[in-house]
Order: C-alpha cells, then sequence, then structure tokens
C-alpha cells in the first residue's frame, strides 16, 4: 500500500493542513474520501443536505483530525447560491482549498424518456449541475491562489456504456464525463495554473446508491478501496480513473467500452450490446 509521506510527497495538493471540500460527504465514498484525507492531515469541508448523516459524519472526522480540522455545511448543490456559500465559508474558515471533489449524486429513477419531467430535472440538477456549481463556486478561487490543486469529478461507467435501466441517471453521468473532459483542457490551457482536474469513474461500490442492498454484496468493492484507487491513480497522473470491482476487471471494462462506441463506427443499432441480434456478436467479442 503506498504510504502517506509517497502520497503527500508526489500530490502537493494533499499535503498535511491543506484543505479538502466533499460534496455528498455523508456517506459512501464521499466519507471514505473525507476518512482517508483527514488521516493524511487534511482539514475537511464536509456538505450533504442537512441531517443527521451529515452531523454524524462530521464527528466522524473530528474524531479522526479534531474539531478544528473539520467544517460541516449543509448544502444543496443544485442550488448555486448555496454552493457560493459554501466555497465562501470553506476560504473564509480555512483560506485556501486545494481539493474540490464534487461527488453528491442521487441514483433515483424517474423512468422513460417521456415520463417525470420534473423528476428528471430534479436528478440532473444535483448530477450535473451540482458538478457546474462546484466548479464555477470554487475553481476561480483556487486558481488565484496559484497553488497546486485537484478537482475530482465523480461519474460513472454508466456515463459511458449508458446500460438500459436507468436513462436519466445515465445522461447526468454522460454530461459529468464530458464536462469534465473539457474542464480539464481548459486547466491545462490556463496560464500558471496548477490546478487538475480528473474523472473518478467508480464500478460496483456499495454506497448509499447501491439499491435494495443491506450489506456490502461480495461483487462490489467499498468506498475505501475507490479511494485508495483513486490516490495511486492521481499518483500516475490518471485523468480518467477507472476502477475495477470484484466482478469486472479493467480488461472487461475496456472491452465494453470499446464495444459501445463500436456501435458508432460499425453503425449497429443503438446500445447493441442489449439488442438481441447482436448478443452472439457481443459474447464472442468479450471472449476475444
Amino acid at each position: 500500500m503506498t504510504s502517506d509521506a509517497e502520497i503527500q510527497t508526489t500530490l502537493p495538493a494533499l499535503a498535511s493542513g491543506n484543505v479538502a471540500v466533499i460534496t455528498g460527504g455523508a456517506s459512501g465514498i464521499g466519507l471514505a474520501a473525507a476518512r482517508r484525507l483527514a488521516a493524511l492531515g487534511m482539514k475537511i469541508v464536509l456538505t450533504d443536505i442537512a441531517g443527521a448523516r451529515l452531523d454524524e459524519a462530521g464527528r466522524a472526522i473530528a474524531a479522526i483530525g479534531g474539531d478544528g480540522a473539520v467544517l460541516a455545511v449543509p448544502t444543496d448543490v443544485s442550488k448555486a447560491d448555496e454552493v457560493d456559500r459554501l466555497a465562501e465559508k470553506a476560504f473564509g474558515a480555512f483560506g485556501g482549498v486545494s481539493l474540490l471533489m464534487n461527488n453528491a449524486g442521487v441514483g433515483d429513477n424517474p423512468g422513460k424518456p417521456w415520463e417525470n419531467r420534473d423528476a428528471w430535472k430534479r436528478l440532473l440538477d444535483i448530477n450535473f449541475w451540482g458538478v457546474v456549481h462546484g466548479v464555477e463556486a470554487f475553481a476561480p478561487r483556487m486558481l488565484a491562489t496559484g497553488k497546486p490543486g485537484l478537482i475530482i469529478n465523480t461519474g460513472s461507467k454508466q456515463g459511458i456504456t449508458t446500460p438500459p435501466g436507468n436513462l436519466a441517471y445515465n445522461v447526468s453521468k454522460s454530461a459529468v464525463k464530458t464536462f469534465t473532459e473539457g474542464l480539464a483542457h481548459a486547466l491545462r490551457n490556463e496560464p500558471g495554473a496548477q490546478l487538475s482536474a480528473h474523472l473518478l469513474i467508480p464500478g460496483f461500490t456499495y454506497t448509499g446508491l447501491t439499491e435494495g442492498a443491506t450489506q456490502k454484496p461480495a461483487g462490489a468493492w467499498t468506498g475505501e478501496q475507490v479511494i485508495d484507487f483513486m490516490l495511486a491513480s492521481l499518483m500516475r497522473g490518471d485523468f480518467y480513473i477507472l476502477c475495477p470491482d470484484n466482478e469486472a476487471t479493467r480488461p472487461m471494462d475496456e472491452k465494453r467500452m470499446a464495444w459501445a462506441i463500436g456501435d458508432i463506427i460499425e453503425n449497429r443499432p443503438a446500445l447493441s450490446r442489449w439488442h438481441p441480434d447482436h448478443a452472439d456478436a457481443f459474447a464472442a467479442f468479450m471472449k476475444r
């Protein structure tokens, strides 16, 4: 396992005493990130919707880093003014931010493309616009410091292979992928910037979004495994942090993604992986 010293030498943004802001930090991957970064000596600004879970998470992080090293701020990331206030509080309390993790998300399923417009909008407001609001509020302030920094946006494999089942969620995570790619390009062309963007792509992970699960399924990773993998990927300079899990290896993910883009190249039907006329061809492709 990579040592804390190696992490902080390679990633100066994660130096002890620096500040991390984590949205969706009251559970799952966000809380796992908060715990790991607090153990590195970072100060943590933890945000989620108001309630007992956020309060409990704040106490858990304080137990690691001390009361003065954590600030829990109830925030609805779908509302730009609340995210702006979050940035003001974070910079006001600690003087700077070196890591922003736009991780807040919901997995609700509004249904078919022609159903439940308001539910579709609500999901997109959180999963996509919550990321945009975070970047708008924090990136200019982080750039102005001139110091090393990281912006990590949590995407999903469902935003790349777009499997049937929850179209709204797929749309939101596809948008996060495209936005983060453009953000990375913009940052690396910003004169003097030491701020970089990265796309976290979890695999099957046991989190608060794991539908119907009361205990970790055997095939799922824990949030802690995702964060360990994320840190190792960041040390390599990876933009796409493509996590495996206990069911899907990286070669399997690569083939599934290659097949998905092949729908365009080969002029196959949309989502041909799940089309009966292409089932045998996909199975053979995965075996090669």
